[in-house]
């Protein structure tokens, strides 16, 4: 989301974003998620990723997703009903050069709660297209255990993109669910999004502890937390791919988890 600039915020650089995106295939990055919808003023995700590694490597997956619509500008101004996934597939397998897409998340509640709302019609769009071939897996982003399930009655889900972090544990249970049923779980805003910031004197004590800032603590937590667990932390920083990406090398002991737990 951040490679081409965050939203309304400040346009990266092109070629700073698209060596971001090889040296994170370098350092082992094997799932990279993308959207048509992450776009600045003059960069597109997308296109930035097709410029950084077409042909894309063997076992690199690259996760998409549809349901929000954004204008030229970048509001977010609603959700695609079912007839227009297509065109949204569509979007996504232009602008990363392939004619079939790894893993597509139908997203729904834009920024919005969770839950309430039923997703079986535009879930059962997006399944449509995977029987066509132009879609492998489908997933399900910002939704309830009842919207899950909704899904799963659909088709198979392979992947959740919910919002979890060490901070903010309120989806622990469908966490759980996914890590028992084999299904995936990404969080999304792991390191707060710039909605929750970091500082918590329990991050900071398990930080000293391993030598290591607190960014990484919550990335390695989450590794730990779960085995369904694929963390995905954004960054069109060259220095913050590196320190992201040695969180992994974190080993978080029993103590650790428990102090970080409560």
């Amino acid at each position: 989301m951040q490679l081409p600039g965050r939203w309304a915020g400040p346009v990266v650089e092109r070629a700073t974003a698209v060596a971001v995106a090889r040296r994170a295939v370098e350092l082992g990055v094997r799932h990279i998620d993308t959207a048509a919808f992450y776009f600045s003023a003059t960069e597109r995700a997308n296109e930035i990723l097709r410029e950084a590694l077409y042909p894309y490597p063997e076992g690199v997956t690259i996760a998409t997703k549809v349901g929000p619509l954004r204008t030229a500008t970048g509001e977010m101004y609603a959700e695609a009903r079912p007839g227009q996934i297509r065109g949204l597939v569509e979007e996504n397998l232009r602008q990363l050069g392939v004619d079939v897409l790894d893993l597509v998340y139908l997203r729904v509640g834009r920024l919005k709660a969770v839950g309430g709302v039923p997703i079986g019609e535009r879930f059962a769009a997006l399944a449509a297209l995977r029987e066509e071939g132009l879609v492998r897996r489908l997933g399900v982003s910002n939704v309830s255990a009842g919207q899950l399930a909704e899904a799963r009655e659909i088709a198979p889900v392979a992947a959740v993109q919910n919002r979890f972090s060490v901070l903010d544990q309120a989806d622990r249970a469908l966490v759980d669910e996914c890590a028992a049923a084999g299904i995936a779980y990404m969080p999304f805003f792991a390191l707060g999004g710039g909605h929750t910031a970091l500082q918590d004197e329990k991050l900071r004590k398990v930080a000293e502890r391993h030598g290591a800032t607190a960014h990484q603590i919550a990335l390695a937590w989450g590794l730990a937390r779960s085995p369904a667990i694929i963390q995905i932390p954004g960054t069109s920083s060259l220095a913050h791919l590196e320190e992201n990406m040695a969180a992994a090398r974190v080993v978080l002991d029993e103590d650790d988890m428990a102090l970080l737990e409560r």
